[in-house]
């Protein structure tokens, strides 16, 4: 563990910036706990100094949920799984450590001969931050990550450790699925795992307008079923991934389409186009339209966790919500409608995914089946005017933002989306009294 010595309010500690390079800090010191007992002496001195605490792990998220001006912990150290208990149906219990990067922790559940249910398209961030933010992967009928957790243990401002599950202390279980770093620091996480599965995966170009004729039967019928629109097109691609058993064959893509497709097309051509529409913001109606017709189709079958995340190198920021299942159609049109009234060009491509229903109370898919529409920015050009209409549009209809991705709202909003918002602070106040754990941001969702 390195802890700086505090020796002034004043002090500044190294700057900290997240992946998109949107969101920077100043924290005044920075630890990286190797054990619990380490955890809890960094709480220790924070109390005593009066800094208030935030968790940071890949930095993946696009909000300031990780800025602080006090002090700034990594739970990289804290890593690795402790423990598996198998049961009769070849499913299992998987406890780990919180600082678990979710692409360590998938290969080493294929070895045991496990997977997590679903994953989301990125695989960086650790255990802790996937579950406190909300991640989330797509199908019609499977929850984000956080529907995985069997029990949670964390460490509260006082430094004790507390356990929670569905059967003990069940309204800090509900909370601290999605706990957004407000409730304390999560150390260990036991999962629900699957048995090994493989994904046989079909992407292919289709339009929007067929693919929306045909939504409802297709999220039904595919285990995982995602889409990207091409703004200021008709044109999508589809991914459809069905579940194997995982012993089925493995056909993954070779390296050569791999590399083609996923590096040098996704990536680096992307990045190289981006900068240019940048300069130049009315090629991109046209570049789109090239880029949505020049897709063709491809069929693999890989290890799950290999099929659901892809590599991301090109920088953007990002703006999700959730809406009901039932008004993505209305809403991707109002969308289109907007970007033809308006002198904005998008790039990126629009996502769209889908998750169940759940019982969580600060998640997105609370009570509702879901669908979740990510908007996306180059990170070298504003974002804001596109946001804000996306915002406004889903808003319309009850969407609720992605914790760990772009909005305006605050606790007065987002306390008319949550039936358990005020629930939620009531388990805050218990057992964070003194707010160790807030931050400006937290202060402004959390009113």
């Amino acid at each position: 563990m390195w802890v700086r010595e505090w020796d002034s309010d004043s002090v500044i500690g190294r700057p900290w910036q997240n992946w998109a390079g949107n969101q920077h800090a100043f924290p005044s010191d920075r630890a990286e706990p190797r054990s619990v007992d380490d955890l809890r002496s960094v709480l220790r001195r924070a109390v005593d100094a009066s800094r208030p605490v935030r968790c940071v792990g890949a930095g993946h998220s696009f909000t300031p949920i990780a800025v602080t001006h006090g002090v700034q912990i990594s739970l990289d150290s804290l890593c690795g799984i402790e423990s598996v208990v198998r049961d009769e149906d070849g499913c299992a219990r998987v406890t780990v450590l919180a600082g678990t990067r979710l692409r360590d922790l998938s290969a080493q559940l294929w070895e045991l001969g496990l997977a997590m249910t679903n994953l989301g398209d990125i695989d960086e961030q650790s255990v802790a931050g996937a579950i406190s933010t909300g991640t989330h992967g797509t199908g019609g009928r499977f929850g984000g990550i956080a529907t995985q957790v069997h029990a949670l243990e964390l460490m509260s401002a006082d430094g004790q450790l507390v356990q929670c599950s569905r059967q003990e202390n069940p309204d800090l279980f509900d909370a601290a699925r999605v706990g957004l770093g407000a409730l304390g620091v999560i150390t260990r996480v036991t999962l629900h795992c699957v048995p090994a599965f493989a994904l046989r995966a079909v992407e292919e170009p289709s339009t929007l307008t067929a693919t929306l004729v045909e939504l409802d039967a297709t999220v039904a019928s595919v285990d995982h079923f995602e889409f990207y629109w091409f703004p200021h097109t008709d044109r999508v691609l589809t991914k459809r991934n069905t579940r194997l058993p995982g012993n089925a064959g493995l056909h993954p893509l070779g390296k050569v389409r791999s590399y083609v497709d996923d590096e040098l097309l996704s990536n680096t051509v992307f990045e190289g186009l981006n900068r240019v529409v940048t300069r130049v913001p009315a090629l991109i109606p046209r570049l789109n339209a090239v880029s949505a017709r020049a897709l063709s189709a491809r069929e693999y079958t890989d290890r799950s966790y290999r099929v659901f995340a892809s590599s991301r190198t090109v920088k953007f920021v990002e703006m999700e919500y959730a809406v009901p299942a039932s008004e993505i159609g209305w809403v991707l049109r109002e969308v289109d409608r907007w970007l033809e009234q308006s002198s904005i060009s998008i790039a990126f491509p629009v996502e769209v995914r889908f998750a169940a229903a759940d019982d969580i109370w600060l998640s997105t898919a609370y009570e509702r089946p879901t669908a979740y529409i990510a908007v996306h920015q180059y990170h070298r050009r504003d974002h804001r005017e596109y946001f804000d209409a996306v915002e406004a549009i889903c808003r319309s209809v009850g969407g609720r933002p992605h914790w760990g991705k772009l909005h305006s709202l605050g606790g007065d909003e987002l306390r008319d989306s949550y039936e358990h918002f005020d629930d939620f602070l009531r388990v805050r106040d218990s057992i964070d009294p003194h707010r160790l754990f807030v931050s400006e941001y937290i202060a402004r969702l959390l009113l």
